[in-house]
């Protein structure tokens, strides 16, 4: 396909294509960085048709940035996302599928080229992924202070009720994960428990808060039925079993309920993973308290605050 010919392809698609009236323009020259990409892009793929796409997309983008006085080297992920779902708006599902796709490929070339200074390809991703999960819910400061003040710490019931609560709160374990420690866990000195079964196959020791300590010595005093069980939690009625991953989930719940709140014992979890990334921890901390495999698995957790989870990720402010 000739010059003269490519042009004249570029208009005809332009007229019967629904790319916004501001992005429409002829194939002029980009700036450097996009024209390196396109070569490099030439290199790999044989479809003219497809690196034509490309150029599109590219096209569009550049438009955007100039539009918006924004230097490419500092772009943010918040500005990709504005773009494309300006972009992709008249779009069919299956070509805003593409066009992300070729704007997650640039942003990857640029990064290995050194022109931005994150990787922002990773986080290019649909709607409908988020759209389609279920956002974790959480806790509210006031409503954790509501949940834990109505127990009644003079019965065993909510002694252990109280320090089961502050396990999940203050350390993110599953109930799974609390019902298997053992008084041999507990560091009381170090200020430490040790978690020897996680869902990551990989044990932890976790610092203890003060408020968890004098918790859980309240239930071991108060509220712990004397037994050769080396288990920290058992039940209440002779012959005093250790309880199990149901046990732990159905406490937890009848507090909330007598509380009005329709939630589970999860949303403690999800409210630790909160709490930790606006306080500024790092994901990748987060990741290994919460006893995830996969960073995949924590961002799901804090998809509920996405430009706290990039603040995080990007040190991007918003």
């Amino acid at each position: 396909m000739t010059p003269a010919s490519n042009k004249g392809f570029t208009q005809r698609f332009i007229k019967s294509c629904k790319i916004p009236e501001e992005y429409r323009v002829e194939q002029d020259a980009l700036p450097t960085e996009y024209e390196q990409y396109l070569n490099y892009y030439r290199s790999q793929v044989r479809s003219k048709q497809t690196v034509q796409g490309v150029w599109r997309t590219l096209s569009g983008f550049n438009i955007y940035l100039k539009k918006s006085n924004i230097s490419l080297c500092k772009i943010s992920i918040g500005q990709v996302d504005h773009f494309l779902g300006h972009y992709n708006k008249n779009y069919a599902s299956g070509a805003c599928r593409i066009h992300r796709s070729n704007l997650r490929q640039f942003l990857k070339y640029l990064y290995r080229e050194g022109y931005i200074k994150k990787d922002l390809a990773p986080l290019v991703v649909s709607p409908p992924k988020f759209g389609h999960s279920n956002p974790p819910k959480f806790l509210r400061p006031k409503e954790v202070e509501k949940l834990f003040s109505s127990l009644d710490l003079s019965n065993a019931k909510d002694l252990r009720t109280y320090a089961a609560m502050h396990l999940i709160y203050y350390l993110g374990l599953r109930p799974k994960e609390i019902s298997l420690i053992t008084l041999d866990d507990i560091l009381f000195k170090q200020k430490e428990i040790f978690i020897r079964s996680r869902k990551n196959c990989s044990p932890a020791h976790l610092p203890l808060p003060d408020d968890t300590i004098k918790a859980i010595i309240a239930y071991i005093v108060g509220g712990r039925p004397k037994s050769e069980h080396r288990v920290l939690f058992l039940q209440l009625i002779p012959p005093y079993k250790p309880v199990n991953t149901g046990d732990i989930t159905r406490y937890v719940k009848e507090c909330m309920a007598g509380n009005n709140f329709e939630s589970s014992t999860y949303w403690l979890r999800h409210s630790f993973a909160q709490n930790m990334l606006e306080s500024g921890v790092s994901i990748y901390e987060i990741k290994e308290m919460m006893g995830h495999k996969s960073l995949d698995s924590t961002k799901k957790y804090l998809s509920i605050h996405i430009n706290l989870m990039r603040e995080v990720i990007l040190n991007e402010t918003f």
